[in-house]
Parts: C-alpha cells; sequence; structure tokens
C-alpha cells in the first residue's frame, strides 16, 4: 500500500470523533407540546361534542317543551319526556297556528327582516365598490365617516329618530322599522364590502374594462361573483341582527302588527302561564333563523375567511 492510499484509509479525526462521541439522546417533550399533540385525537373530539351538546342544551329543551303540555310543563321538567315520551304531542303548534297574535307577527317580522336585509345588501354592495374602486371628490373622507358612524350606539338615535319619524308620518310603520335597520346596517356593509372589494386584483378589472366593460358591467359580471363570499355573510349577519331585534321593534313598529320578538314579550306580559304558546312560538322564531344560517354557512364560512390567506 502505498503512502498516498495508506493516508486516504486512514481515519480523519472527525470521524473518530463521531464515533467515539455517544448518540445524542432526543429531546424530552415538554407538557404544553404533548397537550397539543393530542389535541388532534380522539380525546379533544370528544371534548368537542360534550361542548356542542351542553351549548344546544336549552334547544333541546325548549323544542321538547314546545311538544309537551301545560300541565306536564307546570309539574316537571322537560327531561322527563325522555322516560314518558307519551307526553309528547303537537296540539301546541296547532294552537300556536290558531292564534292570530303569532302567525300575524310571523307575518310582520318577514315583512320586516327581508327588505332590510335586501337593502341593505344591495346599497351596501354598491357603496362598498364606489369607495373601492371609483373616484369621486372626497371618497376617502365620506369613507372615514361611514366607519365614525360604526361607532354610534342604537340607544342614542332612539329619541331624536323617533321625533324625525313621527315628524315625517312614519312613526309606528313596518316601513318606520326598515328604514332603521337599513339605516344602522348601512356602515357595516359598507366597511365590509368596500374592504373584500378592495382586495380584488387591479389587473382583472383592467382587464375588463379593456374589453368594454362599463361600471354597471363590471359590477355586476366581475365584482358581484367574486364578492359572493362576503355578500352572503353580511346578509346572513343583517337577517339575523333584524329578525332578532326587539329594542327597535318595541319603539317604532306598529302596535297593532308587532314583530315576533314583540308579540312573544306581550304573551308573556298578559298571559304569565301561557307557556303552552310561548314555547312553540319561541322555537318557531328561532329556527327559522337557524334554517337560514345553516343554509348559507358555506358562503358565511368562505367570507369570514376570504381574508385569511391574502
Amino acid at each position: 500500500m502505498t503512502t498516498n492510499e495508506a493516508a486516504q484509509a486512514a481515519p480523519t479525526p472527525d470521524a473518530v470523533r463521531a464515533v467515539s462521541r455517544p448518540e445524542a439522546a432526543p429531546a424530552r417533550r415538554s407538557l404544553g407540546s404533548r397537550l397539543a399533540a393530542r389535541a388532534g385525537g380522539g380525546v379533544m373530539r370528544v371534548f368537542l361534542v360534550l361542548v356542542a351538546l351542553f351549548w344546544l342544551m336549552p334547544t333541546i329543551g325548549l323544542l321538547l317543551s314546545s311538544l309537551r303540555g301545560s300541565d306536564d310543563i307546570a309539574a316537571t321538567g322537560w327531561w322527563k319526556v325522555f322516560s314518558a315520551p307519551s307526553e309528547l304531542t303537537f296540539d301546541n303548534y296547532q294552537r300556536l297556528l290558531d292564534n292570530p297574535v303569532i302567525t300575524d307577527s310571523l307575518l310582520s317580522t318577514v315583512l320586516i327582516t327581508v327588505p332590510a336585509t335586501l337593502l341593505v345588501v344591495v346599497i351596501g354592495s354598491f357603496a362598498g365598490y364606489a369607495f373601492a374602486w371609483m373616484e369621486f371628490p372626497g371618497r376617502d373622507w365620506w369613507f372615514l365617516v361611514v366607519v365614525g358612524l360604526l361607532v354610534v350606539p342604537v340607544q342614542v338615535a332612539l329619541i331624536p329618530v323617533s321625533e324625525l319619524f313621527g315628524a315625517i308620518g312614519i312613526f309606528e310603520t313596518t316601513f318606520g322599522v326598515i328604514m332603521f335597520h337599513t339605516a344602522f346596517g348601512l356602515p357595516f356593509a359598507i366597511f365590509l364590502l368596500r374592504n373584500f372589494f378592495a382586495e380584488i386584483p387591479r389587473e382583472l378589472l383592467e382587464a375588463a374594462r379593456l374589453d368594454g366593460a362599463g361600471e354597471i358591467r363590471l359590477f355586476t359580471r366581475v365584482v358581484m361573483p367574486l364578492g359572493g363570499p362576503a355578500i352572503a355573510s353580511l346578509g346572513i349577519f343583517q337577517f339575523l341582527w333584524v329578525w332578532n331585534d326587539m329594542l327597535v321593534a318595541l319603539i317604532f313598529a306598529d302596535s297593532e302588527s308587532p314583530p315576533i320578538t314583540v308579540a312573544l314579550q306581550q304573551q308573556v306580559r298578559q298571559f304569565g302561564n301561557n307557556i303552552d304558546v310561548l314555547a312553540p312560538g319561541a322555537f318557531v322564531s328561532m329556527v327559522i333563523p337557524l334554517a337560514v344560517f345553516f343554509a348559507f354557512q358555506r358562503q358565511f364560512v368562505s367570507g369570514v375567511m376570504a381574508g385569511a390567506v391574502k
């Protein structure tokens, strides 16, 4: 073996140290990291299911109470139906449908909620697009005014708006309630949609303009389809707020045809033991917005998460 071959065959000092050094023991994981690793396992899923059931317990109790007679409700709790399922009956819902106060109030609620939601979505969409992509004098200052209106509480405006509506003759009317909800829903709608529309790539809009699209066509053919998730989220928020509102309806709505929230409150005041009407009425008033939410939940989640990856 030559000298060069012997030198190449001889182990280097680094190799000797690597062989002689004992293998490093794996670092011990902290308690927090072990808990985080187990968070996605079966235990966490069981825990989340229990939390969901606990959160749904009042809804389940209201549903079961609405299916029991007034005597059974007064005697025992709603959980008694698990041992005595014969107590369940749909007679309460039949009496609910025969109660003109509740049925008229449901119609009044629909006549208030649907227009107030559509007006906010339509006007907010046009205004959000204008603030995002159109140039006009004082655009930024007007947008700051809109942002400032977000902090105005509803309670502050009740008295002056009541006087204004009384002066123009729309106090205690369905139209007045719609106008109030529309006015207070627009600042949030414009703020939300303007920020969402501003994230649309400018190149996309410029390409549409080069193809001859005007502002209306650009808004309807490009901006609206891309802004669908945000618009759906806004519609759900507005619908839930108007449907569940009682303060504005109690002050501005017509006392002869109040919304469902006010009608149920009047039932409590006039007939304290009328639980066989209150329970199904409360459940119906709650299940309708829940159905709307679950019908548009995909669009809602997409709209909420739209800015997370930008």
